[in-house]
């Protein structure tokens, strides 16, 4: 029988945390609560109490009763019912995960699901789903089901009864599905990440469909800040065999801060776990900070206009020469073989002669400081070609069936 973890708040949501539990009885798997109040509910038991997640949070719920912290206290609680979750799934004992909440139940189980492998069914349903950049911060990068339940989860109403049993019936039939890993079990010989983005779409596109047609897997990944991080996570969690990373612009991002930022680990996956990686500079040359926060500098740009939403400014030689250090740093750690290919007649579509933006005097400053710090065994290579052309796309290919053959 299938085991599905309900967690929420039964201080505030005692009698619908209840009401799902028996729905999900009657379906036919086997439903236990994760309590995450930080208040007593009194009459109120759960499988796994607040005092069993306080303490894995490295707390008491003594003290989660007496602070006035509510940022700290929401913090030991989220990361005791993740760390409790996780090692349930770990041990075979949590088969997918349902969520009900407001905006703190919400974020803190949303929270607790992200802990979770991707490919672990998860659900959550959420009084405040709609409200404006509520559902990108639940979801954020995990493969998360959001439902919005429009009313408050207050009472059991006919319509919220219908809310839940719909939630009930999602996750039930999510953990009957055959399990991520059985089915990677099966066929993860040749199953590789693949970074793009508008601007490389054309290539990204030959590389795929080559290396499907010789018998690969291959997943993509938009890198626009969100896909990219969540690669990091899928690659960590053994899913791929290599890594075709033509879109790592999420790391000058994270540097200068702009919009397509991937956090301080990107590009650090798969030299960690020691799969083969190819590297390229797609978006590396230009940075996207929010238009509300342009300064002086980034107003005096040299820009290119993608649509009349999204705007890239030429990056400066400081920050290209800052980026080929950090390049360097990540891929000199890799513990498996590293490939960087560099397009030398633009890194982009949006990287040609007609580009106001256009430079590859600048960009050369970027590959000269990389290959002054990579590591002896990594080779860096270039080719006479603008990125979205057939002579740097077979290059890539051809790099990728020596590398993961």
């Amino acid at each position: 029988m299938k085991t599905i973890c309900i967690i929420s708040s039964l201080d505030t949501k005692g009698i619908e945390t209840f009401y799902l539990r028996d729905k999900i009885r009657q379906l036919g798997k086997n439903p236990f609560i994760l309590d995450i109040s930080m208040r007593l509910a009194e009459g109120m038991n759960a499988d796994i109490s607040p005092h069993n997640v306080a303490e894995a949070g490295g707390s008491t719920f003594e003290e989660i009763l007496t602070s006035h912290e509510r940022a700290k206290i929401t913090a030991i609680m989220t990361k005791g019912a993740a760390t409790l979750a996780l090692n349930m799934w770990k041990e075979g004992k949590l088969d997918g995960i349902i969520g009900m909440g407001g905006s703190t139940g919400s974020l803190m189980a949303t929270d607790v699901m992200r802990a979770l492998p991707f490919g672990v069914p998860k659900v959550m349903i959420s009084s405040t789903a709609a409200l404006p950049g509520m559902s990108t911060r639940y979801i954020d990068i995990g493969d998360i089901a959001l439902i919005h339940s429009v009313i408050e989860i207050s009472g059991l109403s006919d319509i919220l009864k219908n809310v839940m049993d719909r939630g009930a019936y999602a996750i039930c039939g999510m953990v009957d599905a055959p399990t991520l890993k059985t089915v990677y079990d099966i066929k993860k010989k040749h199953v590789i990440a693949l970074t793009m983005l508008g601007p490389c779409e054309k290539c990204a596109s030959y590389v795929r469909t080559f290396l499907e047609e010789k018998g690969y897997q291959v997943i993509g990944f938009s890198a626009a800040g969100i896909g990219d991080r969540a690669m990091e996570k899928m690659v960590e969690q053994g899913l791929f065999n290599g890594v075709i990373d033509l879109a790592p612009g999420g790391v000058i991002e994270h540097l200068v801060g702009g919009m397509r930022d991937a956090g301080p680990n990107r590009m650090e996956a798969a030299g960690k776990v020691g799969i083969p990686q190819i590297i390229s500079t797609c978006g590396v040359n230009h940075i996207t900070p929010s238009k509300s926060k342009y300064t002086d500098d980034h107003k005096s740009r040299r820009k290119y206009d993608l649509d009349k939403f999204r705007t890239w400014l030429r990056a400066s030689p400081k920050e290209l020469v800052r980026t080929a250090h950090a390049f360097a740093e990540k891929l000199n750690r890799s513990k498996g073989p590293v490939k960087v290919i560099i397009p030398l007649q633009g890194w982009s579509s949006v990287d040609s002669p007609d580009s106001p933006t256009y430079d590859p005097q600048e960009d050369k400053l970027f590959i000269t400081e990389l290959q002054k710090e990579l590591k002896p065994d990594i080779e860096l290579i270039e080719i006479e070609a603008n990125m979205e052309e057939s002579a740097f796309a077979q290059a890539i290919v051809n790099a990728s069936l020596e590398m993961f053959t």
